[in-house]
């Protein structure tokens, strides 16, 4: 494995300080209250903290290599973890409270006031969902409930089902709605994710109650869960902001969700396992998933595009997961706030990413000479 072991720097008894710059993203949240009282140019104050700051950040800083030890104690990451359930009730406060304080004081225009929830779009999308996917992979009940709030409050509770059950299962296999095709675009991506994750997500929670003896609307379902807290959710946007409060809440829903896409486009987009026959793929490693090493959008990030680590050992919490060498896992060219925009951009996109799965075809499987099934299989596009 590539880089320095940095046991030093690691979670231990005194991991205050190895955890701050990973509460980063709590510098974030009083923008978006600024932007939802003045208006006018502070509108853009989120996207930028979040997109052009870091990316910028990233050119700075340049790559972190430095790997803790695996196997460090939990019991020395109380300050990491607590971010992630600080953030929930921070978050929750900031939509609900930049909401009312918009509509009832009639200050901004409808513009303004969109244009804010896309922020707060981007702050849950960019910052929520990512720490809701560390806390929906722990064993802990409070965490596991934290993240389930934080999913529900972009109205995707059912991302926890699909991305536990379903993504990490498959990944790199057709079964797997996540994993982007070589050559789909992310506009194609978007909508076909958007219905089979549900579908998905559902049919994997069903047969796991089937599997028990017990009928799909089983109160043990968290789908209950799921559908009770979107409906909590905007019953109180409604409370505190009116029709116009649920509208506000809606679009900045969708965009937290477009934002969590964009993310999951980019971390597998054109990786498959290699098929073992009758319908056996082999088993993942570190190259199924992009990794970046980049050290200012891994701290807003919480260390989320050390991916590679995070398929090969799905338990491991944030602090403790490992980054690899290019000989090991296929290398991202910036880190993802760039790469979620020129993913946007599907000439860029292609342009950039393209010959990069050429070349890590070439690498991992240079037994493999004809893709075409690979393709049928996955995405209808010529090569």
């Amino acid at each position: 494995m590539s880089g320095i072991k940095d046991i030093s720097g690691a979670p231990g008894k005194s991991d205050l300080p190895h955890a701050m710059p990973y509460w980063i993203s709590l510098g974030i949240v009083p923008l978006a209250w600024i932007a939802a009282n003045m208006g006018g140019w502070t509108i853009i104050l989120v996207p930028l903290a979040t997109w052009l700051l870091f990316s910028v950040l990233d050119r700075i800083t340049g790559l972190d290599l430095s790997n803790a030890d695996p196997d460090a104690d939990e019991s020395g990451m109380f300050w990491h973890r607590l971010v992630t359930l600080i953030w929930v009730p921070v978050q929750g406060l900031t939509i609900f409270g930049t909401i009312g304080l918009m509509v009832r004081s009639g200050q901004l225009t409808t513009v303004e006031m969109f244009a804010v929830a896309f922020g707060l779009g981007i702050l849950s999308g960019t910052i929520g969902i990512v720490y809701a996917h560390e806390l929906m992979h722990q064993r802990n009940r409070l965490e596991r409930w934290m993240g389930d709030v934080l999913m529900t409050l972009a109205l995707y509770g059912h991302f926890r089902s699909e991305h536990l059950l379903v993504h990490h299962r498959y990944v790199g296999t057709p079964r797997d709605p996540v994993t982007a095709r070589y050559n789909e675009s992310f506009y194609r991506f978007f909508p076909r994710v958007l219905r089979q994750c549900l579908v998905s997500s559902w049919n994997a929670e069903k047969a796991m109650l089937h599997r028990k003896g017990l009928p799909a609307w089983d109160r043990s379902n968290p789908f209950w869960r799921y559908i009770s807290l979107d409906l909590a959710w905007l019953l109180l946007a409604l409370i505190v902001g009116g029709w116009m409060g649920v509208l506000l809440f809606l679009f900045q829903a969708f965009t937290a969700i477009w934002q969590l896409e964009l993310v999951n486009y980019v971390e597998h987009y054109g990786l498959t396992r290699k098929h073992l026959g009758q319908g056996k793929y082999e088993p993942q490693q570190p190259h199924h998933s992009w990794n970046a090493a980049h050290m200012a959008s891994n701290r807003l990030l919480i260390n989320l595009q050390r991916h590679s680590d995070h398929h090969y050992n799905p338990s491991r919490r944030f602090p403790l997961l490992q980054t690899y060498s290019a000989e090991e896992a296929p290398q991202l060219p910036y880190g993802y706030p760039v790469m979620t925009t020129l993913a946007m951009i599907p000439p860029l996109w292609r342009r950039q990413m393209n010959p990069r799965v050429r070349q890590w075809r070439a690498r991992f499987y240079p037994e493999i000479t004809d893709w075409r099934p690979y393709a049928r299989a996955t995405n209808p596009m010529p090569k």
